[in-house]
């Protein structure tokens, strides 16, 4: 898979799953906040944190393949 389409692919997955980690931490977060569980909210939480460091690493390797498709040499053609 070249660049670009890594690129194309990674980004927006990278997104959604930062997206949906904050949503779930927060929501855990509320929990905690209304006395639930700690097994509830205590796994709910680091599901949340794994999806956001999960889309972290996307986003990065991302931005990474962005990067050297912009600074490849151009063949003419």
């Amino acid at each position: 898979m070249d660049d670009l389409t890594a690129w194309k692919r990674l980004a927006p997955a990278g997104l959604l799953l930062v997206g949906a980690g904050l949503s779930t931490a927060v929501d855990a977060a509320q929990r905690r906040a209304s006395g639930a569980a700690t097994l509830r909210w205590g796994g709910q939480g680091t599901v949340g944190l794994v999806l956001v460091n999960a889309g972290l690493c996307l986003f990065g390797e991302s931005v990474k393949r962005r990067t050297r498709h912009e600074l490849a040499p151009r063949t003419a053609g």
